[in-house]
């Protein structure tokens, strides 16, 4: 029999063998492969992330902070219900990568081993896309100012483009982020008579503007990421077309210039598929004040046969939740897509892991909540009614979604305004 204090000593050396050779977490061999895959896109000079994650010397002195984000998993921004559907662009952690960002912080934020990182991420400068085949720009800066409402700005930018070009990927860029709401940009296509007469390249401010039919090419919003259309698939500018630059500025408190650019690639050959944004509105939402779950729908009808391939909400400050349902001929609904926690400086777009054959007679219905009392911390003023309107303090209703069809097979419609209340 071996004596118990001999027995104590063995398990305690056993146990400081098992500690010894218990693996440790240190930042080139576990963290910075997670910061390449999830964070550096935003993370990294130039781009919308507060701070650099590209080194251990960057990331060593956010380290508590990381910990905390990604255990609240507000970071990577994904505010999405994942009971309903699938998809491609998840920026979730796994439950393994959240328990090694927490060891490695718990641990002190070793450095570890250089040569245990990974080969750093390329990036082309500039861009989050390969280096465009055409650079479009503002060609002077939009001055904003310190404060007041500012409308809705158009800016006539010509392509050049003397055949019809194929998009495969479309970035843009604002030089401000901080003043930019959002940017729309639309296809002006020859012979339009939207903003006839508009001298190139000078802002013109409207309120309550609209396209006249004109074909979405790409949209930015805080925390949008670039257009990239999987091969086969992709957006048309025809020869001779325009492009209009239409930017949304608010003001911060302090005066603020922007120059916005969109970027493109080219397909390298004719698609199979040409896709369009779709979307459905609701003119009519009236928000009383104080009310913390107002309620309102968009439906649009299904007209043409098409592929659904991404879902892409739109609100303002008060903008709570939103939904997406497919309604089925026979009445069935099935959800699409939930955002539970809304946030204007999160706008994302979902693309689905399986596109959705859509049929005539189905109808895809866009619901949004909104909070319109004290306890919203980015409500404007709970003792107002709220109704639609463009600035950000307004409210919006907007469901997008991108739809692959026919070439040849052209949407009469891709835009369907609702005309029933919220409630």
């Amino acid at each position: 029999m071996i004596p118990r204090l001999a027995c104590c000593a063995s398990l305690l050396a056993l146990g400081g063998l098992a500690t010894a050779a218990a693996p440790s977490v240190s930042f080139h061999k576990d963290i910075e492969p997670i910061l390449q895959d999830r964070c550096q896109q935003c993370h990294r000079p130039g781009e919308v992330g507060p701070m650099a994650l590209m080194t251990y010397e960057q990331a060593r002195p956010w380290a508590k902070a990381i910990k905390s984000a990604v255990i609240q998993r507000k970071m990577p921004p994904w505010p999405i219900n994942p009971h309903f559907g699938k998809f491609s662009n998840g920026r979730s952690l796994t439950a393994e990568q959240i328990d090694l960002l927490a060891a490695w912080v718990d641990s002190g934020a070793p450095e570890g081993n250089p040569a245990d990182a990974p080969r750093p991420r390329t990036w082309v400068e500039g861009w989050n896309i390969p280096q465009p085949d055409a650079i479009l720009e503002m060609p002077t800066a939009f001055d904003m100012p310190a404060s007041g409402r500012v409308e809705y700005q158009y800016i006539v930018i010509p392509t050049g483009f003397t055949e019809d070009k194929w998009i495969q990927m479309a970035e843009v860029r604002p030089s401000d982020r901080s003043i930019t709401h959002h940017a729309q940009i639309f296809i002006r296509e020859p012979g339009s008579k939207w903003l006839a007469g508009q001298k190139p390249g000078v802002p013109l401010g409207v309120a309550n503007g609209s396209g006249m039919g004109s074909e979405i090419l790409t949209i930015y919003t805080p925390g949008m990421v670039p257009d990239v259309y999987k091969p086969g698939t992709a957006k048309l500018i025809p020869a001779g077309s325009d492009l209009v630059f239409q930017m949304h500025y608010t003001a911060t408190g302090k005066p603020g210039h922007d120059r916005t650019r969109l970027g493109l690639v080219f397909a390298k050959e004719p698609p199979k598929e040409r896709v369009f944004t779709m979307y459905g509105v609701n003119l009519r939402i009236a928000i009383p004040p104080g009310d913390p779950s107002y309620k309102a729908e968009a439906i649009i009808p299904i007209t043409h046969e098409m592929t659904m391939l991404t879902l892409f909400p739109h609100m303002h400050l008060r903008g709570k939740a939103f939904q997406y349902d497919l309604i089925y001929p026979n009445g069935e609904t099935e959800t699409l897509l939930k955002v539970d926690n809304w946030s204007l400086n999160w706008q994302l777009s979902y693309k689905l892991a399986q596109p959705i054959e859509l049929k005539p007679g189905m109808k895809v219905k866009a619901t949004a909540w909104w909070d319109n009392s004290p306890n919203n911390p980015a409500n404007p003023d709970p003792t107002k009614k709220v109704t639609w309107g463009e600035q950000s303090w307004e409210e919006m209703l907007v469901g997008f979604f991108d739809a692959a069809v026919d070439p040849a097979a052209v949407p009469h419609a891709t835009v369907a305004v609702n005309d029933v209340a919220g409630r």
